[in-house]
């Protein structure tokens, strides 16, 4: 049976509910993964989500900021969060997606920002950001994450491939693209062997962007984008990866988010 995960950083859920709305009628996906919904759990909008169809609900929110959520038309065998860096932030969830005879490990993660300055002596925020992903790679790691079936997904803030932000050159110096993050995040996929389902889609070469600044006037005309969000399947479940897709038409909506929902589409 096929088996579609979605993943968006929405920025506010209860700001941006009917673009969910709109987004889980037109597109459907088996299970959406959202960050940024920035509502504690008590004020996440559950009612929206089972009116839509998507009864089974993982939440770890935050007043305000942070937080992730897991929405799905398929039950879950057992859900977990977890903390990173010593912080109570919440920035990930996991649900394990029961799909036919198997049953699939889906973590959803929003991984900091980083702040303005890559300098982890001046900035904490940048510092944060580098012992996040530091972290992520030893767990993934000392957990065997990836050694069944799963997907890692959601806001990884870093663009690591020379063709996943608009200017190489240009932003070389800017967080999301700095050398020592590229070099983290790499670590991080190699702790388990997770296969980039993107780029086995669009080919590295060319440029992939999940992400448009609300600073842009045109962001559609000038095209300045990053890929920040991500889709990553350990080695058992990427033999079953059948394709993806970037909904970039999404930025356009009313009161988007700046980033667009992606989806990947596996047979389990």
């Amino acid at each position: 049976m096929p088996l579609t995960i979605a993943t968006w950083n929405i920025n506010s859920v209860r700001l941006r509910i009917a673009l969910v709305e709109r987004f889980l009628k037109e597109e459907a996906p088996d299970v959406l993964c959202l960050q940024e919904t920035k509502c504690c759990d008590e004020a996440f909008p559950v009612a929206a989500f089972h009116a839509a169809g998507y009864p089974h609900l993982a939440i770890n929110g935050q007043k305000g900021y942070h937080g992730v959520a897991i929405a799905s038309r398929l039950p879950f065998a057992r859900i977990e969060r977890r903390g990173f860096c010593g912080k109570n932030d919440a920035r990930h969830v996991m649900a394990q997606v029961e799909a036919g005879n198997r049953a699939v490990d889906v973590h959803n993660l929003y991984v900091p920002a980083g702040g303005d300055e890559p300098d982890p002596a001046i900035n904490p925020k940048f510092a944060h950001k580098l012992d996040f992903l530091r972290e992520m790679a030893a767990w993934i790691e000392r957990d065997a994450v990836a050694s069944g079936d799963a997907v890692l997904v959601g806001d990884l803030n870093v663009s690591p491939g020379e063709h996943d932000v608009w200017s190489h050159r240009a932003l070389l110096n800017t967080v999301c693209h700095t050398p020592v993050e590229v070099e983290l995040f790499g670590r991080v996929q190699a702790a388990g062997g997770f296969l980039d389902v993107m780029r086995r889609v669009i080919p590295p070469h060319e440029k992939c962007y999940t992400w448009w600044s609300y600073r842009a006037a045109d962001w559609l005309k000038a095209d300045r984008g990053r890929r920040l969000d991500h889709v990553w399947a350990s080695p058992r479940l990427a033999q079953g990866f059948r394709t993806m897709t970037i909904h970039k038409a999404s930025r356009g909506w009313e009161r988007p988010s700046d980033h667009v929902p992606v989806t990947a589409v596996f047979a389990v």
